[in-house]
């Protein structure tokens, strides 16, 4: 039997989309319902398994340690894209690598979630409802604020769409931006410089890498309004989290909604945590049940290609 690893199931739910139990003849399955405490852990725990099915950017696939799994030959993970895997090493040894469709949808609406919390205020007035207070802040209307969007690909092209029926002017920058898709969407395009110092709102809708890594440091943040947010759904790397922690501490922006970070899962002490003005989710944007249903599907259809010679959605540098 192929001896799989069902990596990164932190809520434990990957039976509740798959029938595991229908493929025991067939397979051999193990849940890892925790994070590695690091790659040695993850080397020691992988060693014996054929095949690891994983959820995208959780656990990093290096080099070190596809070298490590001798019995490794199949990697699949949600999404069609994963740059947390080195698919020049998995290459090398001959592992085949495939992905899942994923809905896109998730992301910008759990983006718009953050905006509303922050506009609202919504982290200070649930937690004195709990506590018996009533009224305590003043928020502001998001009709005729300027919205940044820094990437206009899918997912920004939803935030805009919905940033415009609040009524908000739309802004896009990025390196790639296509002045084809601002003109269908009445967005205006701009340098990044215009996009930080004229947005009431900046929001981050651009792949992680090399590209875009420390996009936003504290140069950027001293050039925003005072009274502006900074939204982040999409790595976390694109952002310095120590210049981040800075900003916030001090009120150089007014506050962040931020559901990436650069260590995942945020570790307990980490600043961030204890920021008044900063509204933080778990990085939950692609997490729903029409999501998980597509992943966790298509990913035993992917084991079920590799395992019959025929392997499907193949990734490939």
């Amino acid at each position: 039997m192929l001896k799989v690893a069902i990596l990164d199931d932190y809520q434990n739910v990957s039976q509740e989309f798959v029938d595991l139990k229908k493929l025991s003849g067939k397979y051999e399955f193990k849940i890892l319902s925790e994070p590695f405490k690091d790659e040695a852990d993850a080397i020691e725990q992988l060693a014996d398994f054929e095949a690891l099915l994983i959820m995208r950017e959780r656990t990093p696939i290096t080099k070190n340690l596809i070298d490590n799994l001798n019995d490794l030959k199949f990697i699949i993970t949600s999404g069609l894209r994963n740059k947390a895997i080195d698919l020049d090493a998995a290459e090398k040894r001959k592992i085949i690598v495939c992905g899942t469709e994923m809905n896109t949808n998730p992301t910008p609406e759990l983006t718009w979630a953050l905006i509303l919390g922050l506009a609202r205020n919504f982290k200070e007035e649930l937690d004195n409802m709990y506590q018996g207070y009533w009224q305590t802040t003043i928020g502001f209307e998001l009709k005729g604020k300027i919205l940044g969007l820094i990437g206009l690909g899918r997912v920004g092209s939803q935030v805009a769409k919905i940033g415009k029926a609040f009524g908000m002017e739309v802004m896009a920058w990025s390196e790639n931006l296509n002045l084809d898709t601002c003109k269908e969407l009445d967005v205006l395009p701009c340098s990044k410089e215009d996009l930080i110092k004229n947005s009431d709102v900046v929001s981050i809708h651009v792949q992680g890498g090399d590209r875009y890594k420390d996009c936003i440091t504290i140069k950027e943040f001293d050039q925003m309004k005072k009274t502006a947010f900074l939204i982040n759904t999409s790595r976390g790397t694109i952002v310095n989290e120590d210049d981040l922690i800075i900003a916030l501490s001090t009120n150089v922006i007014a506050g962040a909604g931020i559901d990436v970070y650069e260590k995942e899962p945020l570790p307990e002490g980490n600043k961030l945590r204890f920021l008044p003005n900063a509204l933080l989710t778990p990085h939950i944007g692609y997490v729903t049940a029409e999501n998980y249903n597509i992943i966790y599907t298509q990913m035993i259809e992917d084991l079920e290609s590799c395992a019959n010679g025929k392997p499907i959605r193949v990734i490939e540098k």
